[in-house]
């Protein structure tokens, strides 16, 4: 991917999640042929809501491409949290299944907290269960949060080792920003978590070497809070009216990310767009971790899934 306009390298998460994709396929395919264990993922839906129906079906669709289990359970709206918690725990129970995901958000009857809670840690493939973020934190073999997971790996791929570099992490959420903390922390990175209440944002981010940019503002980081070859991690996807006046007046809309991509692209290293950079990672990784799962209850190591 180049772009004649940009002076920064862009960092095609598109073509390294396919890659991605690919190696899980191979290495879950000797998994059943030397082992007999075929990687499942189980994925719960509660309601109609279109972005999550989308989502799951995109998964579903990856999932089987590459070769594993894959099931997903389509629940009414009006579930009760009893239902749902008693589905999780067959789930639980079951040994062809080694990832279950339940689909966010869950209506407002369920207490997503009890449910997520609810879940296996050895098979929670979101990397959400309170056991999984401990195992983290103290760097005990865990399965980590999708998107972080994909972001470190699409650094690595980018800059190799990525020791000494000094990592700005704009956002503390439960699912990114502190999980990414910990990764990058591992990979012997210094760290600094940033967030609203942090005092003169743009100097902290003009010294990252890496920043990783997941706030939930759209276009909020721009081309001056940027140090000159940083590269540039952009995790947000945030919908926005159309940039043409006509499809706006119409409703239309546009997918941005925290990142002021024109301005930012001119002043860093690398970068990746959005759409198709963290998040097609998303997936990828998800079934990354579903092959971990698998091999934990074959009692063997995951292959190196890296590119």
């Amino acid at each position: 991917m180049a772009d004649p306009a940009a002076s920064a390298t862009l960092i095609d998460g598109k073509a390294f999640a396919a890659g991605l994709v690919e190696r899980v396929a191979a290495a879950s395919a000797r998994l059943e042929q030397e082992h007999g264990v075929r990687p499942g993922l189980a994925v719960i839906i509660v309601g109609e809501d279109p972005a999550s129906q989308i989502y799951v079906r995109n998964k579903g669709e990856t999932t089987a491409r590459a070769g594993l289990r894959s099931e997903t359970h389509r629940l009414a709206g009006a579930t009760t949290q009893a239902d749902l918690l008693a589905l999780v725990q067959r789930l639980n129970g079951d040994p062809g299944i080694h990832g279950i995901l339940v689909q966010l958000p869950l209506p407002q009857q369920i207490d997503a907290s009890a449910v997520l809670g609810a879940i296996d840690p050895d098979k929670d493939v979101d990397g959400f269960h309170v056991v999984n973020a401990g195992r983290l934190a103290v760097g005990l073999p865990r399965l980590v949060p999708c998107t972080p997971l994909g972001a470190t790996m699409l650094l690595k791929a980018t800059l190799g080792d990525l020791s000494g570099r000094h990592a700005v992490i704009v956002g503390r959420s439960n699912i990114v920003g502190k999980p990414m903390a910990q990764l990058l922390l591992a990979e012997n990175c210094t760290v600094t978590v940033a967030h609203s209440r942090s005092r003169d944002l743009r100097a902290l981010c003009r010294i990252a070497d890496i920043l990783i940019a997941a706030v939930g503002r759209p276009e909020m980081i721009r081309g001056d809070w940027i140090k000159p070859g940083a590269t540039v991690i952009d995790v947000g996807i945030n919908r926005v009216p159309s940039a043409d006046p006509v499809k706006a007046a119409a409703g239309g809309t546009r997918v941005v990310g925290d990142v002021a991509f024109a301005e930012v692209s001119k002043v860093a290293g690398a970068i990746t767009p959005v759409p198709g950079g963290v998040g097609p990672m998303t997936i990828a990784c998800l079934l990354a971790n579903t092959y971990a799962a698998a091999c934990r209850v074959a009692g063997v190591s995951p292959e190196h899934l890296d590119a």
